[in-house]
């Protein structure tokens, strides 16, 4: 079969990329859709179980750091297209083992970079029609002030006057959000250096189907329905935007298929929450969808010494994206708190599936004596 575009998709059995993956698979059945995923802790083939038997889904077990498999993908399969989403992206994990967000973030980045490089100067077309799309975090930015600490009359946000916009500049204060920022500035590299098509796009927190259950929200769907406690670092008081990621797939079709090169675009929902309101909101939701008293779960807040170098605010200004692109997340944080724990509700057996094991012990490493 012709495909119309050929396409490696990194990390795509990972939590974000199971979506894109996905999305473009159905949505296009004309492209080849390759998945290269070293298959680490976070990435989980079972995510993709719905599309793996299309014939436009090619899956391929590898590490993008390893420059010359990369290279050898580009040329078998005729590779147009990437969409980087492969990444160590938490935040706790990075500030006990920062080697390994180098060696995967920066490193890993560099080797797909210059393996598209070599692939895509070597054909006739050279950089023609050809793109490169890198997808990061808004950690490179920093944080923000909480000047509105209150938020508005119904305690909701904004929480400060300043946002996330894409000229702002990069100030990373994790290892993760450092190694990112790294990654980022050597694709817009390639670009400035070797004429390569790139764009990169910076999104607020995501959540929703598949995540990890080492991130907050599928984390604690998990731990109220075991009775477990919920560790909420500090206070509470630290500020999030989120966005549903189906949205956040929407919106990498669009700027892949739409974008303008060398473009940056923040990706966000306009969406803040206190991590304690958050934790509150959840409790409510999976207390009345499990059929339990209103507030039985309360008791299991559990306030831990705070992250370290923990960022107070983050808050993405997506209006470029909305006003150039027309892309816009379609649920509201409500909507998509109640669609998220019905799933991981109604996929227990996913769940219980990864949270074995291993699991544990990374677990009991992270908040136990906490």
């Amino acid at each position: 079969m012709n495909f119309k575009r050929n396409i490696i998709v990194t990390g795509g059995a990972g939590f974000i990329g199971s979506h894109v993956v996905r999305l473009f698979v159905r949505k296009y059945p004309d492209y080849r859709i390759i998945n290269v995923d070293k298959l680490t802790y976070a990435g989980n083939l079972a995510n993709l179980a719905d599309i793996e038997a299309c014939p436009n889904y090619f899956f391929v077990k590898a590490d993008i750091v390893d420059f010359d498999r990369m290279l050898a993908l580009m040329q078998e399969y005729s590779v147009d297209g990437v969409i980087h989403l492969a990444a160590e992206s938490h935040v706790d994990r990075s500030i006990k083992d920062p080697f390994t967000f180098a060696r995967t973030n920066v490193m890993g980045t560099l080797s797909l970079l210059q393996a598209a490089k070599v692939h895509w100067e070597s054909s006739p077309a050279k950089y023609e029609d050809k793109l490169f799309y890198h997808i990061s975090t808004d950690e490179v930015y920093g944080a923000l002030e909480l000047t509105r600490p209150e938020g508005d009359a119904d305690g909701r946000g904004p929480y400060g006057e300043e946002f996330f916009v894409e000229t702002t500049k990069y100030n990373p204060h994790s290892p993760y959000s450092a190694s990112k920022a790294s990654s980022d500035h050597f694709v817009r590299a390639f670009h400035d250096t070797y004429g390569m098509p790139t764009i990169v796009t910076n999104c607020s927190n995501n959540y929703g189907p598949y995540q990890f259950p080492e991130k907050l929200i599928p984390l604690f769907i998990n731990n109220i329905r075991h009775r477990r406690p919920l560790p909420v670092y500090g206070r509470g008081e630290n500020v999030r935007d989120w966005l549903y990621v189906e949205d956040h797939a929407r919106a990498i079709d669009t700027i892949f298929h739409r974008g303008k090169v060398a473009e940056t675009y923040n990706i966000g929902g306009f969406n803040e929450w206190k991590n304690i309101d958050i934790v509150k909101v959840l409790i409510r939701t999976v207390d009345r969808l499990l059929g339990n008293p209103e507030g039985a779960s309360l008791d299991l807040i559990t306030y831990v010494t705070d992250r370290a170098g923990h960022d107070m605010r983050y808050a993405i200004d997506s209006r470029k994206l909305q006003r150039e692109l027309g892309w816009e997340p379609s649920l509201q944080f409500e909507e998509g708190i109640e669609k998220t724990v019905s799933w991981y509700l109604d996929n227990q057996e996913w769940l219980d599936n990864i949270t074995s094991g291993a699991y544990e012990n990374y677990y009991n490493d992270m908040y136990a004596n906490r």
